[in-house]
């Protein structure tokens, strides 16, 4: 397999040119890190088929008069097998759609297995989709199919991502001597930012990463003042609906792996739980069910974690199954850290951190808010050095350029890591599914996540698939999963800590 087949997944698959298919809700990139050739390719694997036409409400897609049946609804089935399932879009009056867009999970599950498995949704364009499930486990099993967003819902998700950043800020503070100021501050430099230009703007560039952060001036104090302490206030609220279609069943009628090494490729599906427990079909993967288990992984091991509280679930989880890993308590933020916890039987070290701003949080020191790609850079690496990180939460409110931008340049740090030292160990955490709060949807962080595989494709490292792994388990949607789902996560990272 080639590195360019490491990564490559695709949660919606596109059979022909759609009416519609645009790229121009992307803003322009003028990027000396993306040349335009790749630039271009990322956003043709992004590129989302929208309603060709103004519409009115009832003309949206309506899950309640939305319909999908089993193409191939025999009596049984064999495990190692698939079936095909087509969904038909209507609109508020029963009328079928014409065009794609709409944004569907599908999954199939047994709830008294505990078993479900992730489907891959193929849109067909003219307001048909179907749908392939693999045949996993023996037994009955369920289908669902839930429309996350209609395509009309979707046209507005993505203009406002590309053109109201604002969605979004943040308040610098500034501090000298007794006197204390605060001024908004946010990664673009916007209408709401700017106001009247009289006010506008201290500027702060990182000397790395080249990215920039802006703040309107302070009432009084120089910008030099900045103490770095940020506070996260939102301006809108997008909060998308959740609607699970009715559920058809049928019967199925058993049935085999690599090492957990870089550089394996995540089809759909990935795996599937069964019992609760994810049975990886990409590599072979372990359960580590005790404490003395995790922590003969873990030993000798230094473990550098940086992203979001998804990213921090993994620290906790560890932190509270091995008994001899010990948290230091550093004073720092209890949501954006630094955490470190050690191991002194073991020589295990794991240290998490967020991964710089943007990042919505509580007051935090910008001392204390580093970039990923600075932190990669200032790794020596080696076989007990492994490198894990997540970044995509953080960044749905804002336009896809300036994302793509934070990750080459991280890109750029993990393969100058790679080189260094190959031996390195650099896994990659995907999005989440169960995004439904103020700040995004679904729909936003597949986006990203699809942005994140595509650019660090022709990388030899790891990606856990947790988007699989969260959108077809039976806990309700939330973008902080369930102790049982975070059980499996961690398993399946530790599967390529320690492989067999």
């Amino acid at each position: 397999m080639s590195p360019s087949s490491y990564l490559i997944f695709n949660h919606t698959v596109f059979l022909s040119r759609c009416n519609g298919m645009t790229n121009t809700t992307f803003t322009a990139v003028s990027d000396p890190l993306i040349s335009a050739e790749e630039w271009e390719s990322l956003v043709k694997n992004l590129m989302w088929p929208l309603p060709p036409k103004a519409f009115s409400s009832t003309e949206a897609t309506d899950v309640t008069k939305c319909s999908f049946s089993i193409v191939n609804p025999d009596s049984n089935h064999t495990v190692g097998g698939f079936v095909d399932v087509t969904i038909k879009a209507r609109d508020a009056q029963a009328q079928d759609k014409t065009y794609g867009g709409d944004f569907f999970q599908a999954k199939l599950y047994n709830m008294e297995l505990k078993a479900s498995t992730y489907g891959a949704v193929t849109d067909h364009c003219n307001g048909t989709y179907t749908v392939r499930l693999a045949l996993l486990w023996p037994g009955p099993a369920k289908v669902s199919i839930r429309l996350v967003h209609s395509s009309e819902a979707v046209q507005v998700l993505c203009r406002q991502r590309e053109q109201d950043p604002d969605k979004v800020y943040f308040l610098g503070h500034f501090t000298e001597g007794d006197k204390q100021e605060t001024a908004i501050c946010n990664a673009q430099r916007s209408s709401r930012l700017v106001g009247d230009s009289k006010q506008c703007c201290c500027e702060y560039k990182d000397p790395y990463t080249e990215e920039y952060w802006w703040c309107r001036r302070p009432p009084s104090l120089p910008c030099q003042t900045r103490t770095g302490l940020v506070l996260c206030v939102t301006r809108a609220n997008n909060r998308p609906s959740k609607v699970v279609a009715p559920e058809s069943i049928f019967h199925l009628s058993t049935g085999s792996q690599k090492k957990c090494l870089p550089g394996l490729h995540n089809p759909v599906p990935a795996g599937f739980y069964l019992q609760d427990h994810w049975i990886s079909l990409v590599c072979d993967s372990k359960r580590f069910s005790s404490a003395k288990q995790v922590s003969a992984c873990l030993n000798d091991k230094q473990i550098l974690m940086m992203g979001d509280s998804t990213l921090r679930q993994w620290f906790e989880y560890l932190e509270k199954t091995v008994p001899t890993l010990k948290h230091l308590d550093l004073h720092t933020s209890s949501k954006s850290g630094p955490f470190e916890a050690v191991d002194t039987q073991s020589n295990t070290r794991i240290i998490w951190r967020a991964h710089g701003i943007p990042i919505r949080t509580d007051k935090t020191p910008m001392a204390d808010l580093h970039y990923i790609a600075k932190e990669v850079d200032g790794l020596a690496g080696g076989p007990h050095s492994v490198v894990v990180f997540t970044i995509w939460a953080h960044f749905t409110t804002y336009p896809l350029a300036m994302y793509a931008h934070r990750l080459v340049v991280i890109r750029r740090a993990v393969a100058s890591l790679l080189r260094r030292s190959p031996s390195t160990l650099v896994v990659i955490k995907s999005a989440n599914t169960g995004y439904k709060d103020v700040y995004g949807s679904d729909w936003l962080s597949w986006q990203l996540d699809l942005a994140l595989r595509e650019i660090f494709r022709e990388l030899a490292v790891v990606l856990i698939d947790v988007w699989q792994m969260t959108s077809c388990h039976y806990s309700p949607d939330n973008i902080h999963p369930p102790h049982v789902v975070i059980q499996n996560e961690v398993d399946l990272f530790l599967s390529y800590v320690c492989p067999v």
